[in-house]
């Protein structure tokens, strides 16, 4: 029941973001698609680094491959997501397995190394030798031609360019967000199953001790391709889910930053926990949406309140920290997090809530010895 409970405390926490995230101008739509689809990706990650640490530098060949596999459904079948982010699964999948089978070969520095390798390789050959199929530069799209063959056997197909749908509903604003929340609960109700499985304990076995697992007798390396397939498959359906939002996939979603950003967002919000890598994915996009827009006008009206000399003091201090210079801001803050805080946000607010336990287990333990206090008070 307590995982239950927790899936609803998240759940909850998820879908009402559009009014708890507005004060701090966030309570938007596309950026909270954002969140959702990297919290997605992030946790999924997570499964392989935070479970079994083994370290990828190149899941966003997943994403992207997620990606295009989506847009061509859109082409080929219906602009019916379900199709779409099927497909994205199963294809990312498949991949993964591909590359998993190889990379998994090797541990350590080496693994991560040939994910890498293998995740360029991905980026160069959907931007350039495999243009009949990626586009090239100019990215995959939908056009009014398209077969839909889906669409037109049922007539739903239409004149003017579509977009993509679920069962009708229009897959934009608010029903988009809903949308890709609700399939972020669903990735974080299976990441908690697989955490507290027999699988994730042997995955967390792994990572203690992967030398003395195999002395034990047990074969760690299907455990680990598992992982990374299933990893894989989460990175596809974020990568649909980016393609269903904006129909576009683009060899840019496979570079070598997109899985530097992953890593990031998990470490970040907390290596191997599970709420960690979403909250992790969120601040990077809010930094990356909010603090990327702000400009030197937005800081002189934030500090109109101040002195003329003041306000310019404040407005050159704070303007290398917004706009463009937001990488500034997130490198300071990983900084800080990796330094004070190894554990990530989640250790943060682990702490916050061990120094308020503390003042009520204080009064616990004084409590029997006031009987006592009042007897000799008496005498």
């Amino acid at each position: 029941m307590g995982e239950y409970v927790y899936v609803a405390l998240f759940a909850a926490a998820i879908l009402t973001m559009p009014i708890w995230l507005a004060p701090i101008g966030a309570g938007y739509p596309d950026i909270l698609q954002k969140f959702a689809i990297f919290g997605i990706f992030a946790l999924g990650f997570n499964i392989l680094f935070g479970f079994s640490g083994y370290l990828s530098f190149g899941h966003a060949a997943f994403l992207g491959a997620g990606s295009y596999a989506a847009v061509w459904m859109f082409k080929l079948l219906s602009m019916n997501a379900i199709f779409a982010l099927v497909f994205a699964i199963v294809i990312a999948g498949v991949f993964a397995l591909a590359i998993g089978f190889v990379s998994l070969r090797r541990s350590g520095i080496y693994f991560s190394i040939l994910t890498l390798a293998f995740a360029q390789m991905s980026y160069n050959l959907a931007y350039s030798v495999l243009t009949p199929i990626t586009n090239g530069e100019t990215g995959l799209q939908i056009s009014r031609s398209d077969p839909r063959i889906i669409d037109r056997a049922f007539g739903t197909a239409s004149a003017s360019l579509p977009s993509p749908n679920f069962f009708g509903i229009e897959l934009q604003g608010w029903a988009g967000f809903y949308f890709c929340a609700i399939l972020l609960i669903l990735a974080f109700f299976v990441a908690m199953r697989i955490k507290n499985s027999t699988f994730g304990m042997m995955l967390l076995a792994i990572k203690s001790n992967q030398n003395r697992m195999a002395f034990t007798g047990f074969s760690t390396r299907p455990y680990l391709l598992t992982a990374f397939v299933i990893s894989g498959m989460y990175a596809g359906l974020a990568g649909g889910l980016l393609a269903v939002t904006d129909p576009l996939a683009g060899a840019d979603r496979m570079q070598w930053t997109a899985s530097g950003e992953v890593v990031l967002m998990t470490i970040l919000g907390g290596v191997g926990t599970l709420l960690g890598p979403v909250i992790g994915a969120a601040v990077m996009k809010y930094l990356e949406q909010i603090f990327s827009s702000f400009n030197d006008s937005f800081l002189y009206r934030t500090f109109d309140f101040l002195p003329d000399w003041a306000q310019e003091t404040m407005v050159g201090i704070t303007s290398p920290f917004v706009g463009e210079g937001w990488l500034l801001t997130l490198g300071l803050l990983f900084m800080l997090i990796v330094i004070v805080l190894p554990g990530g946000i989640m250790e943060g607010l682990r702490r916050i809530g061990g120094i308020a336990r503390k003042p009520k287990m204080a009064g616990e333990k004084q409590m029997p010895d006031m009987p006592h206090s009042a007897h000799s008070a008496a005498e």
